[in-house]
């Protein structure tokens, strides 16, 4: 997640301070005598009697689930995952047998619970990288960069070696003052006067990587540069994805704004030499799978759905992307067993596979319902990446009022949900640009209501935000990402065995006082937000399947949603 997105930095509560979770001394039942499995003996719901409206939705006492599912639970089925890609080549991407049995454990686990489980087989177009990827300045200055630190291939990028001149496309340097002031690459008049044979340096914003390298592939470009934009938390190296529908024949990189920069002004004086090597295959038409479980109870006519993306990325075992959303949900689903609740409205939980080709899975699975079916789901709850090791809690932002984006009607009400019980915890969060970089991105389209979580990805954690939420904004004078080894080998169970800088991730853990150990050893997940999120998740996902008379979906998808109609944003398109 996805990815994923650009926050800005407030103070979050601005709607309704430090509310308490409705507890049972304000008139809430529950019955907490025994746990039980779905069809025995079930715990009364958990509807208040009050009439007092606490949260924007229905009030519901969810202490019993919160305190069910906890992070210790979560981080064990996480050390299952660890151990399914260590048997599978360090990885759980999809169309792998480390993924295969990512959904053999998750399905295990919840029909041993009683749940009602499908598999949604479908196809998609795989990616791989064969050998060591080459990015040189040839002249002037001959300098060699270093791939995975300098430089990334970008995913679904196509095989090329060539070395020719670079030339600038449309660049805005210095950076504007906001994210995606540049439009770099997005229209093809940016490529007048483009030089065929020529490699294109491009900036990020605005629009999807693909059609940055698209662009610039039908003006003749033999490789492409994508480089970061340069605002402050836009600078690090990038590691784009094209997603799986890209087919053009290039090479196509992605670097930090530094180098960009460099390479921009070098230009200004005179031609500037560059070698592009990337050696990749796409297999097409490999098969890979979606798994949805259901609540035996509850009204088929109002659907609650949660989701996250189960596959990793090629590269490693993706433990925080996506394991802890996938954990999260799991253990929510066991615990929503285990407690015998249920359910007055059906809850749907998804693990989607492909998320990292383009949000394939998520997208196969909303264009093959009926329009009942679709109608029939009642909002979307989206879980991607939820326990970063240097963490913020970004809430995505339903009603457009950060970003500009709203969601379509109901996905307000999401948000407002999520901000309350962040506030109601004293705990402050930030709203996320809600504009489809994960997998709510199909339902929106399709006018379900939608919302979610998300604790960074790539992007620096600023000085402000180390007085929220803690943990660092520099080490040893660089600045340091909410994941720093995010799309790496070293999203595990143990990054510094995997390639992470040990320094820093002792100062990580020092800094959040042991947060991110398990048994011992440090990892990259931080168990005091992950606690946090799951308690956010059980909270939604309980609150919602009790009643969703305040989401007030209109199946009308919001208009910026449907400009993006068919689209496959994926979480990283444009980070």
């Amino acid at each position: 997640m996805p990815s994923r997105i650009h926050p800005i930095a407030i103070h979050p509560i601005a709607r309704t301070a430090h509310l308490p979770v409705l507890a049972e001394s304000q008139g809430a039942i529950v019955n907490r005598n025994q746990r039980v499995g779905f069809g025995v003996v079930a715990a009364t719901a958990l509807v208040a009697l009050t009439g007092t409206a606490v949260y924007a939705a229905i009030p519901t006492d969810t202490t019993a689930l919160r305190e069910a599912v906890t992070a210790d639970a979560i981080m064990d089925h996480l050390a299952e995952l660890q151990e399914i890609a260590d048997a599978n080549g360090g990885t759980r991407a999809s169309g792998t047998d480390g993924y295969d049995q990512s959904i053999d454990y998750i399905e295990a686990a919840l029909l041993a619970a009683g749940y009602e489980v499908t598999r949604q087989d479908f196809l998609f177009n795989s990616f791989r990288e064969l050998s060591e990827p080459v990015f040189e300045r040839v002249s002037p200055d001959p300098e060699a960069y270093v791939p995975g630190v300098d430089f990334y291939t970008a995913s679904y990028s196509g095989s090329g070696d060539v070395t020719a001149p670079l030339q600038a496309v449309d660049l805005v340097l210095p950076p504007g003052p906001t994210a995606s002031t540049s439009t770099s690459g997005c229209e093809p008049e940016d490529f007048t006067g483009f030089i065929a044979g020529n490699i294109a340096l491009v900036q990020r914003g605005t629009c999807d990587f693909s059609v940055k390298a698209a662009n610039a592939f039908d003006a003749g470009a033999v490789g492409v540069i994508i480089f970061n934009e340069g605002q402050e938390g836009r600078q690090e190296t990038l590691n784009p994805t094209l997603g799986d529908a890209f087919s053009d024949p290039i090479p196509v990189v992605g670097t930090s704004f530094e180098i960009g920069n460099e390479l921009a002004s070098l230009l200004a004086t005179g031609t500037v030499t560059i070698h592009l090597v990337t050696d990749t295959l796409i297999e097409l038409d490999v098969p890979t799978t979606n798994l949805i479980a259901e609540t035996p109870t509850g009204r088929d006519d109002r659907v609650v759905m949660a989701g996250a993306h189960l596959d990793s990325v090629p590269e490693g075992p993706g433990i925080e992307d996506n394991g802890t959303g996938s954990a999260t949900l799991l253990e929510t689903a066991l615990q929503i067993a285990e407690l015998g609740i249920e359910p007055r409205n059906t809850i749907r939980f998804a693990w989607w596979g492909a998320e990292e080709a383009g949000l394939v899975g998520s997208q196969y699975y909303v264009d093959s319902l009926t329009k009942r079916a679709a109608k029939n789901i009642e909002l979307y709850l989206n879980f991607d990446m939820i326990g970063s090791p240097n963490f913020a809690r970004f809430v995505y932002d339903g009603d457009g009022s950060a970003f500009g984006i709203k969601g379509p009607s109901g996905s307000d009400d999401i948000e407002a949900l999520f901000e309350d019980f962040f506030a109601s915890q004293g705990l402050v969060s930030e709203p996320t640009a809600f504009d489809g970089r994960s997998d709510y991105d199909a339902f929106i389209t399709a006018g379900i209501p939608a919302g979610g979580l998300f604790t960074g990805a790539e992007d620096v954690k600023t000085p402000e935000q180390v007085e929220w939420y803690g943990g660092l904004s520099t080490f040893e004078g660089e600045p340091v990402s909410y994941d720093p080894c995010y799309h790496q080998a070293c999203d595990s169970m143990d990054p510094i065995a995997d390639g992470a800088d040990a320094d820093l991730y002792e100062a990580l853990n020092e800094a959040y006082g042991g947060a991110l150990l398990y048994e011992g050893v440090i990892t990259n997940v931080n168990t005091q937000v992950l606690e946090e999120m799951a308690d956010a998740v059980a909270h939604a996902i309980l609150t919602y399947a009790m009643s969703t008379s305040s989401v007030n979906g209109t199946a009308k998808a919001s208009p910026m949603a449907m400009e993006r109609a068919g689209d496959r944003l994926g979480s990283h398109f444009r980070r």
